[in-house]
């Protein structure tokens, strides 16, 4: 009679725990795929294991089925579906088939996620920070003090704010030099390099520069986008030479300085020219805003397709509801193909005049990832525009490739084959 209790019990619990809750990420099926996002992140965070179903309807989510868990879609009006144990089974075999480009990649971890931002920004200055904030995946901001006391160390994954890292305060010169918030801007930038021991901003912006390239060589992951892409890569192969005009750092640049720039120190940028006009709204050749050509209407770019099985982590990185993302501008808008190293993948070019916009590659044990433009639902974002609000838009496949690389980390690694 023991015995029978016992088998009766494990009868009744057997449904309550075969089952398993799909978060579909396809166009018709999912109604904030932004929030999704964050309801995955939040499971990991509570201690459960998920998977990624890369390229299965948008790169799904397979959670636990748990009760909480289904409340918390509920409350941020994620859409999931419950499959029962069969399913899940007969939908991991269809995705483990060799004949489908396909695969099951585990959720194990919630990375810890830090953006670096100065003092004073708003949420809505920065599309990181605002998708962070509205898939309500917790972050810290960190800037240049804790970057260098080594307080990355504490963190998975690091965003850079729109940054000028060459210290020319953004090459707002031109256009801005006379506005109270430049001015401002330019003066908390001096106190804070004097209060760190360095003489000027751009010596002081080269060492932050260097400790976020420590850390992703360590094995860390970098976001970044608009300026703070190719700002950094200018800054890490100027080292040493003072490419900066005296309007920046009161004294004049090097003689010459474009023959002693050093390649080899950057993460993704080659054979660059430099811009050494001060009052020009640019830093180099790498980005084509002003070179572009593309109209409007027809400005989209295309996400490469790569062989889920093979190569993982470029197919992590493209999940997505459609291949096609329509553009946006930004400092930096694009990069240049023909000043992308051959090492660094690029998994997103407009096709009318092959401008990258998105591109990946490792740096030691870790990757980064370059994003162009300032924020995927507003088509040019000025200084003092309006927000975006993500409510509009909680299906923006431009912001699910910021996410994409938030919950990277959280992947278990698989070595890439190709």
């Amino acid at each position: 009679m023991k015995h029978f209790f016992i088998l009766l019990f494990l009868f009744i619990c057997k449904p309550l725990s075969a089952s398993s809750l799909l978060l579909p990420m396809d166009e018709t099926s999912q109604r904030n795929h932004l929030k999704a996002y964050g309801i995955t992140y939040w499971v990991l965070d509570k201690g459960y294991k998920g998977s990624w179903l890369l390229n299965y309807r948008g790169g799904s989510f397979l959670l636990p089925d748990a009760q909480e868990i289904r409340k918390e879609c509920q409350i941020r009006g994620v859409g999931f579906e419950v499959l029962s144990d069969g399913e899940v089974q007969q939908l991991l075999a269809e995705i483990a088939s060799p004949s489908q480009n396909m695969e099951t990649v585990a959720l194990e971890k919630a990375p810890k996620v830090a953006v670096y931002s100065p003092q004073g920004k708003q949420p809505w200055d920065d599309a990181v920070t605002m998708v962070l904030t509205y898939a309500e995946i917790p972050f810290k901001v960190v800037y240049d003090e804790e970057v260098l006391s080594d307080q990355l160390l504490l963190y998975d994954w690091l965003h850079l704010h729109h940054e000028d890292f060459t210290g020319q305060y953004g090459k707002f010169y031109g256009m801005y030099k006379n506005m109270p918030w430049y001015i401002e801007q330019k003066k908390d930038s001096e106190i804070l390099a004097h209060k760190l021991g360095f003489e000027k901003v751009s010596l002081e912006k080269l060492a932050v520069a260097k400790k976020i390239k420590d850390f992703v060589v360590g094995g860390g992951f970098m976001f970044a986008m608009c300026s703070a892409t190719d700002s950094f890569d200018i800054a890490l192969s100027a080292d040493g030479v003072d490419i900066c005009e005296t309007m920046f750092d009161n004294d004049p640049s090097e003689n010459n300085y474009q023959s002693k720039i050093d390649y080899e120190k950057t993460f993704a940028f080659k054979d660059f020219i430099l811009e050494r006009r001060p009052e020009k709204y640019e830093f180099s050749n790498i980005d084509m805003t002003e070179r572009r050509g593309v109209p409007f209407e027809k400005d989209y770019f295309t996400l490469a397709e790569y062989s889920a099985k093979w190569d993982v982590i470029p197919s992590m990185l493209c999940q997505n509801h459609t291949a096609l993302i329509k553009g946006f501008m930004g400092q930096t808008t694009s990069f240049s193909r023909e000043l992308i190293k051959s090492n660094v993948l690029v998994m997103g070019e407009c096709q009318i005049n092959g401008e990258a916009r998105y591109i990946h590659a490792q740096k030691g044990k870790g990757f980064f990832t370059f994003y162009g433009g300032h924020d995927p639902e507003d088509y040019q974002h000025r200084v003092g525009d309006e927000p975006t609000d993500l409510n509009l838009h909680p299906n923006s496949p431009g912001f699910r490739l910021i996410l994409n690389n938030i919950l990277f980390p959280a992947a278990k690694k698989k070595h890439q084959k190709t």
